[in-house]
């Protein structure tokens, strides 16, 4: 399970004295606790959801690179990348946007979507067939741009 492998390596960070990992893996699993006791009753998450957290956790790290560089804070952008780098081991590869674009068509067709009426429909269809491969924003993307065409 994802939750005992991040804190397995959390323990052997924390062994090692490696510092960056060890903050990192400390902020992941609070984040899956937050998450595991948000809403009406406290449970455990399943690793797609706790994929979902970790997702969220990298792409916070990512603006707030963006955000410290644009104000000329680089040795803080560098760290939120170092964190963001360590979230990243724990990701499933990132689709190419080629395999982003076929993965979609397929989802489209599957559903016979066409036409930018059916947004909704098709953004929680690619999203599904997508499953966490890709950031939101790039399948929202392809997804307008594909019915678009249509």
């Amino acid at each position: 399970m994802l939750k005992e492998r991040l804190e397995s390596d959390l323990r052997t960070a924390m062994k090692a004295r490696d510092e960056l990992v060890t903050s990192t893996l400390r902020m992941a699993i609070t984040a899956v606790r937050n998450a595991e006791v948000a809403g009406e009753a406290a449970r455990e998450l399943s690793d797609e959801e706790i994929l979902s957290v970790l997702t969220k956790e990298a792409k916070k790290r990512r603006d707030a690179a963006e955000a410290f560089a644009g104000a000329g804070r680089e040795a803080q952008a560098a760290k939120e990348r170092a964190e963001e780098e360590v979230l990243a081991g724990y990701l499933p590869a990132q689709l190419s946007d080629d395999d982003l674009a076929g993965i979609v068509r397929d989802a489209l067709a599957a559903e016979g979507l066409s036409g930018m009426a059916s947004m909704g429909k098709a953004m929680k269809a690619a999203q599904a067939a997508v499953a966490g491969r890709a950031e939101g924003g790039r399948v929202a993307a392809e997804v307008r741009a594909q019915l678009a065409k249509s």
